[in-house]
């Protein structure tokens, strides 16, 4: 966040020298720019960048998944202090699955272990276990046990009564589920 600040004033500045390079070659014109043309270019540095940032955060938080790990929510996003959202909406939040290192329990291969990501810009990435039942179809999450704790996932499963419904044609049964079968 402190190199995206950074950029952003070092946009400001370059537009705002911009800005001086025409101030400067209207002097020599014979006609007088207006005093605010200055801080008008520096403001729309700032702002070009920050929405430059905005919408390229999700295709580059993408690409640099590994192997294995597939979007399989995304949350779009529009705000009344982000005006150009509503013009098009950009993607502020997104779910990832490790689908590719999903562990089947060896007691019942409709049951998987599976790791959810959850990317939020300007935010630390959460990392959420979770277990799909590809029969039921549903998924809940997992605790992972404590130290001293002996409870697997197996017993986790029988024990657990926080199911969510999980349609088919969701992405997440679609890379857990269907791709291993």
């Amino acid at each position: 966040m402190l190199f995206e600040f950074i950029a952003t004033i070092a946009a400001a500045f370059g537009m705002a020298g911009l800005a001086l390079i025409i101030t400067h070659l209207s002097k020599l014109a014979g006609k007088r720019a207006p005093k605010w043309l200055i801080p008008l270019f520096a403001a729309i540095g700032m702002f070009a960048f920050q929405i430059n940032q905005e919408y390229n955060w999700y295709p580059q938080q993408v690409a640099k998944l590994p192997d294995g790990v597939t979007v399989v929510k995304t949350a779009e996003s529009t705000e009344w202090f982000r005006p150009w959202s509503y013009i098009k909406p950009h993607i502020l939040r997104f779910i990832a699955a490790d689908s590719g290192n999903a562990v089947a329990q060896v007691d019942d291969p409709d049951i998987y272990l599976v790791n959810l990501y959850l990317f939020e810009r300007r935010r630390s990435v959460q990392q959420i276990p979770q277990v799909i039942d590809c029969a039921a179809p549903a998924r809940a999450d997992y605790i992972i046990p404590e130290k001293g704790n002996t409870l697997d996932v197996r017993e986790y499963v029988e024990q657990t009564t926080a199911w969510r419904e999980l349609a088919t044609d969701d992405l997440l049964y679609i890379n857990v589920c269907t791709n291993k079968g």
